[in-house]
Parts: structure tokens; sequence; C-alpha cells
């Protein structure tokens, strides 16, 4: 079975890499004075001293894998993580080597140049080795071998989702041998995986059959056998995982928190309730704002004086909209309308073809041109330059009523743009698809995603296909 090959299979993976690391470093030796030179010149360190190198970075190199997880399994890990694991490790290990060589020992007759390519190679020999291993193991599963048997104790919600994620990547050679359940008759079938009996089949079950893991998926009116359950597995030495029936319920990466040994699991990891992400967002906020409104300033006075010739009427629009902590705050757009009776704008959204849209104002909202004032929000504080949209109150309020966890977008401000904008949810679009993606950017932010967001921005355009 897998388990007892392990073991094996990772010393292997160590012995290789430390093959691949070695040979990397000797390449970037020959290829900086044997192909890019006609040989070491005068002065330069003999080989022999490289090779000593070799024998702490090695070493070195091999402990900066593991704590990078390079060794970790990696049959649900997609390529792009493994990559970075790798790229992770040796930037550490070439800090660290910069470091060691020139400001600590003072080595400085080591080839700069020589430990570039070695960064180069290493990376790239390395990466090229784990993208060929990955194929050769999906081959292989895909033909019967490698293939890990779990069996499922609990039938719920979460068994269900655990199956189809089996099921739709074979390539992680997982194969579910069945479900013990003691609401659900036997023989059911749920994509091919059969309900064998009950939780007491359990310990006859485990004896007799060479399993490599036990997922635990009890519904939540089980969960008082959970203790039991995990008793039996434990003694019997199987690989036991726990998959929660309330996974809905809470982040795929839960942050936890330790009480004197008691764990305490959050409902939600907000990065943005730090002080320190706080201050930094904010500050990011001021200079791309007052930034955005000196760059912009001739495009707001041209957009200003189109909206004022064609139409009487204010320049600005304010409209009332929800923000950090349910808390409402004025908006400022140009105005795109006809002016209207008061509360009149407050009882629906836009429509195609809406007559009361001017001519300026549709080109306006198609360019998000309307949207430039909004910079004053941002210098204001009542917004960022990324965060989920705001909505108007009367929204607000019908959709919390209608749309699970739609108020946790306003645990955080609220964006100019953002990561459901910059992915096509924009104008008259789901909105229960765009609550995803602003959790998605609650849970996972950091000042880099933010980056990325704006650059998306702007190279993604800011035509709004969906605006009227």
């Amino acid at each position: 079975m897998i388990k007892d090959n392990q073991k094996v299979f990772n010393r292997l993976m160590v012995i290789v890499d430390a093959v691949i690391t070695a040979v990397s470093f000797m390449s970037a030796y020959y290829f900086k004075f044997y192909v890019l030179n006609n040989g070491p010149g005068p002065g330069v360190l003999p080989v022999g001293d490289y090779y000593m190198l070799l024998l702490f970075l090695v070493p070195v190199y091999m402990l900066l894998y593991y704590s990078c997880s390079v060794y970790a399994p990696k049959r649900t890990v997609r390529r792009r993580f493994e990559i970075y694991g790798i790229i992770k490790a040796n930037t550490i290990g070439l800090v660290a080597l910069i470091i060691i060589l020139y400001m600590i020992i003072r080595e400085i007759n080591f080839s700069r140049s020589v430990i570039a390519f070695f960064y180069v190679f290493n990376v790239f020999f390395t990466s090229c080795f784990r993208l060929s291993l990955r194929k050769g193991l999906r081959t292989i599963r895909s033909k019967g071998y490698n293939l890990k048997h779990i069996l499922l104790v609990g039938y719920s919600r979460a068994a269900e989702e655990y199956i189809d994620r089996l099921t739709d990547n074979p390539q992680w050679g997982y194969v579910a041998c069945g479900i013990l359940d003691d609401h659900i008759p036997a023989g059911t079938l749920y994509k091919g995986v059969k309900v064998l009996g009950r939780l007491g089949n359990l310990e006859v079950i485990l004896p007799e059959n060479r399993l490599d893991e036990i997922a635990i998926s009890l519904s939540l009116q089980d969960y008082d056998r959970l203790e039991g359950i995990v008793a039996v597995c434990e003694k019997s030495g199987v690989h036991t995982k726990f998959i929660p029936d309330y996974n809905s319920l809470i982040p795929s990466k839960p942050y936890t928190e330790d009480l004197m040994g008691l764990p305490v699991i959050n409902i939600r990891y907000v990065p943005l309730t730090n002080t320190g992400n706080i201050l930094i967002k904010r500050a990011v906020d001021i200079v791309g704002s007052l930034f955005g409104i000196v760059i912009t300033s001739p495009i707001m006075l041209l957009s200003a004086i189109a909206v004022k010739l064609t139409s009487p009427g204010p320049v600005i629009f304010k409209q009332e909209r929800v923000g950090l902590h349910n808390k409402t705050f004025n908006m400022y757009k140009f105005r795109s309308m006809e002016k209207q009776a008061p509360g009149e704008e407050k009882k629906a959204w836009t429509v195609r073809n809406d007559p009361r849209v001017t001519p300026v104002g549709k080109f306006l909202r198609r360019t998000s041109l309307d949207e430039l004032p909004q910079l004053f929000n941002i210098l204001r504080g009542d917004m960022s330059l990324v965060g989920p949209r705001p909505e108007r109150p009367l929204f607000v309020r019908k959709f919390q009523e209608e749309i699970p966890r739609y108020m946790v977008k306003h645990q955080v401000r609220p964006g100019l743009t953002g990561w459901a904008q910059v992915n096509g949810l924009r104008g008259d679009t789901s909105i229960r698809k765009r609550i995803e993606y602003d959790i998605y950017y609650i849970e996972n932010w950091t000042l880099g995603f933010d980056m990325k967001i704006i650059l998306m921005t702007f190279f993604t355009g800011f035509i709004n296909k969906n605006a009227y």
C-alpha cells in the first residue's frame, strides 16, 4: 500500500533533489567559466573551493525544501503552488548564501555570476523534474496504480462534496471504497460509491481491509458519535481525516486561536481587522487617491463640462450607499441621468435603454468615467481603492434576507474596483456570484492581491458592457 512506500518515496525525493542541487551548482560554475569564458582566469578560486561549498549548500537546501513544504503530499496541490514552494526555498537560500559569503565570512572571491546562475538552474531543473514526476504519476494512476483507498464514515453533504471532488479529479489517485451510515440504507449509491453498512460495522471492516485513509464525514446529527469513531480509527492505526459538515459556515482556511490549550475556530478570518493591515491599506488609499486625482483631473474637468452643457442639473450626483460596519455615506459620481424628483432614483436599478440616461451619461457609464469622483470618497476614508462595491440601503435590506453571507462584505471598506468587477461581475450581473468573489477577497486580502486587482482593472479596461 501507498502508506508503506511513502517514506521510501520521500527519501528518494530528497536524494534526487540533493543531486539536482549539486548538478545545478556545478553547471553554473562551468557555464560561467567554460561557456561564457575561456576557462577560469587569474584570481579565480579553484574548483575545489566550490566543491567544498557544496558540502554546506546541499543539506541547507534540503532543510529549506522541507520548511517550505516542498515534500508535503502533492496529490491535491496545484502545480503553481508546488513551483511556488521551490522558488520560495531557492530565494531564501540565495539571500542566505549572499549574506553568509559576502557579509559574514567575507569570501568575496566567490563568483556572483555563479551564484546567480545556480539560482536559475536549480529552480528550472527542480521544477522540470517535479512537473515530469507529476505527469508520470498521473499516467500511472490512470492505469489503476498508485491509488489511495478511502472509507467514508458518515453520509452527509460534506461526504457528497468530497466524493464530487474525487470524481472530478481522478489524477489525485483517490478511490472511495464505500460509506458507512446509520440513516441511509445499505446499497445506496452516490456517483458509484456504495453505502456498505452501519457505523457499527467500522470495527469489523478496519481489521479486514487494508485502507489508506478514513474520512470521517458525519452529518451534524451524528456528532455525538464522533469521539467514539475517532477512538476506533486511531486504534486501527489508519490515517484519519475529518471533513466537517459545517464547511459552508467556515472559510476554507479557518483562523484558529489557542486559549490556553483550548482551540477556538473563528467563523471568518478577515485580515483587514488587523491594525497593521488597516494602516497599510489606508496609506496606499491616500497616496493612490491623490495620485489618481492629479492624473485624471483633466479628464474629470472635461467630463464635468460635458455634463453641465448637455443637461440641466448638478454635475456631481450624490447617492447614499452602505459602507464599512453598515454605516451609510454619500458616494460621488458624475451625473449621468436627467435630473429627477427626490427619491425617484432610489426605486430601481437602471435598465437597458433607460430613457433617464443622457447621451453623455451613457458614455460616462460605459467607460466608467462617472466613477472618477469616488477618488475623493477614498481620500475622505469612505471608500478604498479596492474592495466590494457599495450598494444602496434599499437593496442591502433586500439582499441580506435573500442572499446568505451578503452582509460579510461590510466588514471592509467598499472599493472603487474589486475582485468581482475585474472578473466581469459588474452592472446587471449575478449578485450571488458577486458576493462569492467579494468574500474570497475579504478572506484572502493581501497588499499584493490589491495590486493585482488594480493592474487587472487597467489591463481588462474600464469598459462596462453591463452598464446601462
